[in-house]
């Protein structure tokens, strides 16, 4: 059997040439992304009221050490991460009595328990990141531009901004009702100021 490689920093295609070549913008989460399809034919969203939504819509999101993060966020529907290149860490919320807290890296290194894919379902919480030891190893490289993490997200039912809300500091402490544990409170400096 083949000895396990050990490193798995391959980023074939730079961030600047992924943001000129797909057109992609500054997104209001934090990152770059670009709409790639958004299917035409319509199912009622059971997330939505039965509201009509677009049987799914996909997109390409980038983090770069210029953008190195989202903010908390929640979709209606659910969303399925899919890894091009690079790695970042997600931090999940799911809302209960008490909220669990999970961290999942999308990554190349599988040996270490990285994932390639990640299912987000409707109702959670979630943000990204670029991982400090990357953003370290980028800076020391001076070579930023070949440092980040590419994805694709497919929302399904599709992508609607009415489907879409920002976690407000107010709705952070009531998921813990107002006694935030020490390891949630340093998760507030991801969410999106008003």
């Amino acid at each position: 059997m083949p000895a396990r490689p050990t490193q798995y920093n391959a980023y074939p295609i730079p961030n600047s040439v992924l943001i000129e070549e797909l057109k992609m913008i500054k997104h209001p989460e934090g990152g770059y992304f670009v709409e790639t399809d958004r299917q035409t034919e319509k199912v009622p969203s059971p997330f939505a009221g039965g509201a009509p939504r677009s049987l799914a819509t996909t997109i390409h999101y980038l983090l770069t050490p210029d953008e190195r993060n989202g903010v908390f966020h929640m979709n209606k529907s659910a969303t399925m991460h899919v890894l091009h290149q690079g790695r970042a860490e997600y931090t999940l919320i799911t809302p209960g009595s008490p909220p669990t807290i999970e961290r999942k890296v999308m990554g190349p290194n599988i040996h270490a328990g990285e994932s390639l894919q990640l299912l987000v379902p409707t109702g959670v919480w979630k943000m990204s990141r670029l991982l400090p030891e990357d953003l370290a190893l980028a800076k020391s490289s001076k070579s930023e531009d070949q440092w980040g993490c590419l994805i694709t997200e497919v929302v399904f039912p599709g992508f609607a901004w009415e489907d879409h809300g920002f976690l407000t500091r107010e709705e952070f402490e009531r998921l813990w009702d107002g006694a935030v544990p020490a390891e949630a409170e340093e998760l507030v400096k991801y969410i999106k100021n008003s």
